[in-house]
């Protein structure tokens, strides 16, 4: 798949639900309204969804939420598509988790071949954990990290830069990621749905981050990629590396390899417009993919050159009404 600006789309990100047992303060309402059930597609419709991604070219698969691993079944997703790695087609089956079920699910997850996985955390305070996630248990996600590493699976460590929030907290998480073998990466909150706080009482820019890091760390440039948006450096003092998400000071649009589809079937070609297809219609139209297919090439030759984020400091209304949620970050 080839996009209008030449860019290969060889990464899919696909959102099984909008549902999670957190209510994180940048991602979330507090009283947040899920989907109704009937609208979601069928673990089976995800599956022939994904396969069809795949026969179009698609070599890495990233499950997402919501919460991934808190709907009904999930596990029967990962071992339908795992199917896929074994014959080569897929070169990467993974997933981005709270990691408040990954005590339970490590084991199979690496049996069936996820061999990386990204744990959202941003503060190893309790109370701050719980202040940022509303309804979370650090522990539970620290018990659920150790399981996974214990399982072979190598975790990196996503945690949103929160002006005034865990910025104080910044080196301490690096520190800890590095010691435990793990990879971070911070993210600039970025400007999707109506929630409280505002986004521009969130809004750390991370181009003052890594400055702040360079004060005590030596940071060399690194040419690690793993297909997603990070610009990553090593740390030459502790060994680890560092990436830095910054759709909001430097966007990452040109090297954009991807494309994601929500939990109903809708693929949004951008995570920072409106545009969107859907999938579900042709899904269901036929068992034959032919309609699929059409549909997908279709969206593909409309995915824009860039997103549109801003935080509008006059109205201070999010560029995109959705919810991160719903698109799976």
């Amino acid at each position: 798949m080839i996009d209008p600006f030449g860019r290969g789309i060889d990464y899919l990100r696909v959102s099984v639900t909008d549902r999670c047992d957190f209510r994180c303060v940048y991602c979330m309402a507090e009283n947040m309204t899920f989907l109704p059930k009937k609208d979601l597609l069928t673990l089976e419709e995800l599956d022939r969804l994904c396969s069809a991604f795949i026969d179009k070219g698609v070599k890495k698969l990233r499950l997402t939420g919501g919460e991934p691993l808190v709907r009904k079944d999930v596990m029967t997703l990962f071992r339908s598509l795992s199917r896929h790695l074994e014959t080569g087609a897929l070169d990467e089956l993974t997933v981005t988790t709270n990691g408040s079920q990954l005590a339970k699910y490590s084991t199979e997850l690496a049996a069936l071949g996820v061999k990386r996985i990204n744990v959202s955390l941003d503060t190893l305070n309790p109370t701050l954990f719980r202040t940022i996630t509303r309804w979370g248990d650090l522990n539970d996600v620290l018990g659920g990290i150790d399981a996974a590493l214990a399982a072979g699976i190598h975790v990196k460590i996503n945690a949103v830069a929160l002006k005034g929030v865990n910025e104080a907290e910044i080196e301490d998480l690096i520190v800890w990621a590095h010691g435990k073998g793990m990879d971070i990466s911070f993210i600039e909150v970025m400007p999707l749905g109506d929630i409280e706080p505002s986004r521009l009482d969130q809004y750390l820019p991370l181009s003052m981050v890594r400055a702040r890091l360079m004060d005590r760390w030596t940071l060399a440039e690194s040419d690690h990629r793993t297909g997603g948006p990070a610009r990553y450096v090593t740390v030459n003092e502790t060994g680890g590396r560092i990436g830095f998400i910054t759709p909001m000071t430097h966007n990452f649009c040109e090297s954009c390899n991807r494309v994601r589809v929500t939990c109903t079937g809708t693929l949004f070609m951008c995570l920072g417009q409106e545009d969107a297809a859907d999938l579900r219609s042709p899904l269901r139209a036929s068992e034959a993919n032919d309609l699929i297919y059409a549909a997908i090439d279709r969206a593909i030759a409309r995915k824009p050159k860039g997103h549109d984020f801003i935080i509008d400091r006059r109205t201070k209304r999010p560029s995109v009404t959705r919810h991160m949620s719903m698109t799976g970050g």
